[in-house]
């Protein structure tokens, strides 16, 4: 397309140069700024252009350029306001979509800029129209359809069975809800109601709600009536013009030539049936779209644009909308159409427009910074979820699941499918992530017992923890900060996958520690490095990797030359994990020595591109109804937190992640059903987006939104969750109480981790990492290396991070986490006492969680006197306290006894080594040592040297003071 000066307009100039909303008034057919303070208010009279500009996560603005027709705009105005858009189109370059827009009839999308609606007032700027001045305030009656708000006449003839009516009087606004309408539709209602109240009585008014059938039951709905003249049956509602429905299936192509519509003869629409140098009409009934070929003139998009305009205008159908598409850059719904659909996307013409357009403008004088192609922004991983809390593991054995031991974490095998629990610290409570892995090779039976178990595990906690199905080589960033130092062997060890490859007759490839492997090492830093497993050959390396090489007897490591010092620090951590006793002969790229190009079965060509996942676009929302194994879902624009119903389930796709946000409400049934919904909309694909069936999917509580949920959200109010009743009640409170949501209990709970074991600790209790991979203790996680420059400080109360507590008393009875904590009966406070200490003088391979015993009375003489009544039962509460006094003190020598015995421990029978062979930098290493406690092999006099502390007062310490002490020094 051509530009030139003289077609653009110098209103536009400098327009949709960052986020924002920009709008024009149509006044003596010019476009005129409106100022910021008049954004979201419409006259009846006038028509206006606005331009929705959007900043995406590539860097680039997306523009969404909107013209809106009042009921009594003139037709001469309504026309310069379709041509004047397209004027705006071409200074942005051409390829913004255009929507015609129509009072009453608007599009979601523009609703969703002036949410929750927008209601015109009477006047104009034309036709001697005059801004009506309200003096005094007017009783008015509006109708709430769907997102639309329109004012009728104030008569009870207006009223129906079906819609919500809001009645706007001098002190208070009523919401009549139709006995035919819904929840939802009640709630969204209540914004509208919110609206006028901040808008035009200054948040002072009363709100009341009046319910159809209930009559004069109550002051409130006699009131209402009264403004009627009383009470009497509502008619049916008739049909009329604004019900019309038009059949949106059948669609008929026109290409526009010379001013004329004509039809295109094909039995199937398709792709090529669309010429670059002309324009065409596609009618579906309720919308109407004007495809503008690249090459088109802007003479031609004005022509097509009135043709549109007319095929509407003569069809007499009000309602219909119609929307302009540039050639390449086509919308979901207009591509939907087709049977086939190739989107090619010729992004370097667009920019090449673009940059003509921003020349002429620049030769004038106009800062044109906002229409250069903008930077991408540099991608680094973001982390939403902290390190340091819990983790356990399973493997799935067929039918059972295996939990294994700390020591195996973070070591997958390709042919089997894994579930994990993970609880931590969330913002402000203890969150818990219930998840499955599924190997690339493992089985399909295995997969469904996995997704089985996962699912029970979250039903036994009340639905509270979020869930993820995960599968390998489509992990999302949280999951490897989960993992940290995660390891994908070939292979598998599971009764499912020996037994197809047995079936399958095939070689079994699994992993074996003193064979030969090749891994390649990844990730962004200590808390989120991956190594995986790949063939061993030489094809299979990659200039942007580090690769760790080892047969029973060697071991090497590997240096593309687009590597950087991050990938080496990494692989110098995973030698530690994966070959930790011998010592690693460097190699880098082009140099490399015989041995290892032998062990590799000969050189042979490999890649030099770095491997990318899909990346995260900009998220959509979606509204879901799930019936009949059929998935509905509807597009919700500009979306908030307020959109999401508690009756109802909701989507989130940012392309590379789908989430799924399950409301309170919603029936026990689709909750269980919530993973397959999520899995039914990839297969859906309604974006036209080539959904990865394997892209992770999340399920998602409300009440349990964890923080890479809530990131979506430009602001995120947590009490709303905690409110009861269904979306109307809650709205309802927080409308009465001044725009405030009202908490009906407190928040912060310590939810339950399955099988009996431990949560989250209280953040008082969380320790630093503990490399310990003894398999008798559940996992403990650890800080990030970026806390550890304040390690130092560690004796400050005042300096210390989520992972490293002061010393604290253990308390006697520690509250209760395990799932069945409520079967526990009330028993005396002596028994309870006793039946803990039983449990204590034992020592137990993990630290049970005790549950709080519940107070009971003791128990009352049949008849005793008043006096000695009271004084028996004071003497039976002092003896209680010598009681709790006693065992604490036990309690107490029994920890500091467990904890010295420990150090002892940990320090008794170990040879003495050099401190020079015990570093990981050492050229003569030191073998069949724990690695990850090379302080303990050092001598007497060395380890004073090191810590400043003896052997044994450094055992002595906590455990966690002792990782923190570690972490400090940095000697290793």
């Amino acid at each position: 397309m051509s530009v030139s000066m003289r077609d653009l307009d110098p209103a536009f100039q400098g327009a949709g140069q960052k986020a924002g909303i920009e709008i024009w008034r149509i006044e003596n057919f010019l476009p005129t700024p409106i100022p910021k303070s008049s954004i979201g208010k419409f006259f009846t009279g006038d028509s206006y252009i606005v331009l929705k500009t959007t900043a995406l996560k590539t860097g680039a603005l997306r523009h969404d350029i909107h013209y809106w027709l009042g009921k009594d705009t003139s037709q001469d105005e309504a026309g310069t306001a379709a041509v004047k858009t397209v004027e705006l189109d071409a200074a942005l370059g051409g390829r913004a979509v255009q929507y015609r827009e129509v009072q009453g009839h608007e599009t979601e999308k523009f609703l969703s800029y002036f949410k929750p609606c927008i209601i015109p007032q009477e006047g104009g700027v034309a036709s001697g129209f005059k801004h009506v001045v309200a003096e005094e305030h007017t009783t008015r009656l509006f109708v709430c359809r769907g997102k639309h708000v329109v004012h009728v006449p104030f008569a009870r003839s207006s009223l129906n069975h079906d819609d919500i009516y809001i009645l706007d009087t001098k002190s208070k606004i009523f919401q009549f809800n139709g006995s035919n309408s819904s929840i939802q539709e009640r709630a969204k209602a209540l914004e509208v109601v919110q609206y006028i109240k901040d808008t035009y009585h200054d948040g002072t008014c009363e709100v009341a709600t009046v319910e159809d059938g209930k009559l004069m039951a109550d002051a409130d709905s006699g009131e209402f009536w009264g403004f009627f003249g009383g009470f009497a049956p509502l008619p049916r509602k008739t049909a009329n013009d604004e019900d019309k429905t038009y059949n949106s299936d059948i669609t008929k192509l026109f290409c526009v030539e010379k001013g004329q519509a004509n039809p295109v003869e094909g039995d199937t629409l398709k792709r090529e049936m669309l010429d670059t140098n002309k324009c065409y009409i596609l009618d579906c009934g309720i919308e109407v779209f004007v495809w503008m070929g690249r090459t088109t003139s802007l003479d031609d998009r004005k022509i097509a644009s009135g043709a549109a305009e007319e095929m509407i205008r003569s069809s007499e159908r009000p309602k219909s909308q119609m929307i302009r598409i540039i050639e390449g850059f086509e919308t979901v719904p207009f591509r939907s159409k087709f049977e086939s659909w190739t989107q090619e996307t010729n992004t370097t013409v667009s920019e090449d427009g673009r940059g003509r357009v921003a020349a002429l403008l620049q030769r004038q004088g106009v800062n044109v910074r906002g229409l250069m192609k903008a930077a991408p922004p540099k991608e680094e991983p973001q982390v939403f979820i902290d390190c340091t809390g819990n983790l356990q593991v399973w493997r799935v054995n067929g039918q059972a699941k295996t939990l294994l031991q700390a020591a195996d974490h973070s070591k997958f095998y390709s042919g089997d499918c894994y579930v994990f629990q993970y609880s931590y610290p969330g913002e402000e409570k203890e969150e818990v992530i219930i998840g499955t892995w599924f190997g690339k090779q493992s089985v399909e039976e295995e997969r469904g017992s996995a997704v089985s178990m996962a699912s029970k595990m979250v039903e036994s906690m009340k639905f509270v923890p979020a869930q993820a199905r995960i599968y390998e080589g489509k992990e999302p960033v949280q999951f490897f900060v989960i993992m940290q130092s995660f390891i994908v062997f070939k292979g598998g060890i599971s009764s499912g996958y020996k037994k197809y490859i047995a079936e399958k007759e095939v070689d079994d490839d699994t992993y074996n520690e003193n064979g030969l492997a090749l891994f390649r090492i990844q990730g962004s830093g200590p808390e989120n490095m991956q190594a995986i497993q790949v063939d061993p050959v030489a094809s299979s390396l990659n200039s942007s990797y580090y690769y760790i090489l080892h047969n029973d007897s060697s071991v090497f490591t590997w240096a593309g030359n687009l590597s950087t010092a991050t990938d080496q620090e990494l692989v110098e951590r995973q030698l530690d994990l994966i070959k930790p006793n011998l010592q690693a002969r460097a190699q880098k790229e082009g140099s490399e020595s015989e041995q290892f190009w032998e062990l590799l079965g000969g050189k042979a060509e490999y890649s030099s591109q770095k491997l990318t996942k899909e990346p995260e676009r900009d998220p959509h929302l979606f509204s879901c109804t799930f019936t009949k194994e059929i998935l509905k879902v509807t597009e919700i624009h500009n979306f908030t937190q307020d959109d999401l119903m508690t009756e109802d389930i909701f989507i989130i796709d940012c392309h590379s992640e789908i989430f799924v946000w399950v409301g309170q409400e919603v029936v026990p049934k689709s909750k269980l059903l919530a993973l397959s919904i999520g899995e039914k909309f990839i297969e859906k694909d309604s974006l036209l987006e080539k959904l990865s069936p394997e892209a992770p999917i999340y399920v998602i509580m409300e009440g349990g939104e964890p923080s890479f949920f809530t990131r979506f959200f430009t602001s995120w109010d947590s009490s709303k969750s905690t409110m009861h009743g269904n979306s109307f009640q809650r709205k309802l409170k927080i409308v009465k109480n001044g725009g405030t949501p009202v908490a009906d209990k407190p928040k912060r709970r310590t939810p339950a981790s399955y099988g009996g074991r431990a949560s989250v600790p209280d953040k008082s209790q969380q320790r630093s990492r503990s490399m310990s991979f003894s398999p008798d203790r559940v996992r403990v996680r650890g800080r990030s290396p970026a806390f550890n420059a304040l390690a130092a400080t560690f004796e400050s109360q005042n300096a210390r991070n989520l992972s490293t507590p002061p010393p604290v008393v253990r308390k006697l009875y520690p509250r209760s986490v395990t799932p069945d904590s409520s079967k526990f009966a009330p028993a005396p406070k002596s028994s309870a006492i006793a039946s803990r200490s039983a449990l204590f003088e034992k020592t137990p391979p993990q630290e049970p969680s005790i549950p709080k015993p519940l107070k009971a009375s003791p128990k009352t003489p049949e008849s005793p006197a008043p006096e000695s009544n009271s004084k028996e039962q004071e003497e039976k509460k002092e003896n209680d306290k010598e009681e709790e006094k006693s065992m604490s003190s036990r309690l107490e020598s029994l920890t500091i006894q467990e904890d010295a015995k420990e150090g002892v421990e940990d320090e008794e029978d170990l040879p003495a080594h050099p401190y020079e062979r015990l570093k990981t930098t050492s050229t003569d290493p030191v073998s069949d040592i724990d690695v990850t406690r090379r302080e303990a092999y050092l001598s007497s006099e060395e380890f004073k040297e090191k810590f400043g502390m003896t052997k044994e007062a450094f055992y002595k310490l906590p455990k966690w003071k002792q990782n923190k002490f570690k972490m400090a020094v940095q000697l290793f």
